[in-house]
């Protein structure tokens, strides 16, 4: 297995990851000040499926020696986390592929059609990624009892957990973040808030406890791609200037609240 290199230690306890879907956004975001990224591919469109090969070798090329890590999201396919036998044989292979490709962890999540943690899924996936960091997605938000899921999570084997708090929006769900914080720390999961997150919502995240920030930072560049091209709307790209802010404003909100995140 090939890798960036361990992650960067996040300033003042409280990490910034990016979601990134190229080279160049990986580049800005490290440029920006992101401790972590997350790769991912048809994020607009899908909420993100998995990256090719190629491009999870190039991003981790283009990272290396930079400190910070690339975590690959495994996911086939958009529409929900319930998934086949074959859908999560795909995934375990692709586990196994991104991280030879040169990636530092995954991030997955699976749920069964009554709505609850899918953990024959998952343990699946965490025996793929060989003790390679294994983040559980946003599936989580779509689960009753989040708080307690996290001691399963646990369990499996997460290292940590991004969400919403069940919420469209991160910002809006800061009980249930303190609530899951509170118990990530107590179990050695890092929770970290995303979903919706703008540059106002970082110091109330802050406060919250959460172990990390992730947002996208993303702008649409137009690009007409005609008849056979996918349509006129344009394609999103990493904005530095997004990312360099919410850096900013995280590294104000910690100087503020300097014992956030700690102990994770």
């Amino acid at each position: 297995m090939l890798s960036t290199g361990q992650d960067s230690a996040p300033r003042g306890g409280v990490a910034l990851e990016i979601a990134v879907q190229d080279v160049a956004g990986a580049r800005d975001a490290v440029a920006g000040g992101a401790d972590r990224l997350e790769l991912c591919a048809a994020l607009a469109g899908t909420g993100g499926l998995t990256p090719s090969l190629g491009m999870v070798a190039a991003v981790a090329d283009a990272l290396r020696g930079s400190g910070v890590g690339v975590h690959v999201l495994v996911r086939p396919r958009a529409g929900g986390f319930v998934f086949a036998a074959d859908e999560v044989d795909v995934q375990v292979r692709d586990v196994r592929a991104v991280l030879d490709a040169g990636a530092d962890g995954v991030v997955v999540g699976a749920t069964t059609a009554d709505g609850a943690l899918d953990a024959v899924a998952l343990a699946a996936f965490v025996d793929a990624a060989g003790g390679a960091d294994v983040t559980f997605h946003r599936a989580i938000d779509q689960v009753p009892g989040p708080v307690a899921v996290l001691d399963v999570l646990a369990r499996a084997g997460v290292h940590r957990v991004l969400t919403s708090g069940g919420a469209p929006r991160a910002g809006e769900a800061l009980d249930v973040l303190a609530a899951l914080a509170t118990r990530g720390r107590e179990l050695g999961v890092e929770v970290m808030a995303g979903g919706g997150v703008r540059l106002d919502d970082v110091p109330a995240l802050v406060g919250a406890g959460v172990h990390a920030v992730h947002l996208s930072a993303k702008r649409t560049l137009v690009a007409d791609g005609g008849p056979g091209g996918g349509g006129s709307s344009g394609y999103d790209v990493t904005d530095p200037e997004v990312v360099a802010a919410t850096r900013a404003a995280l590294d104000a909100a910690l100087a503020a609240t300097p014992d956030a995140g700690a102990g994770a």
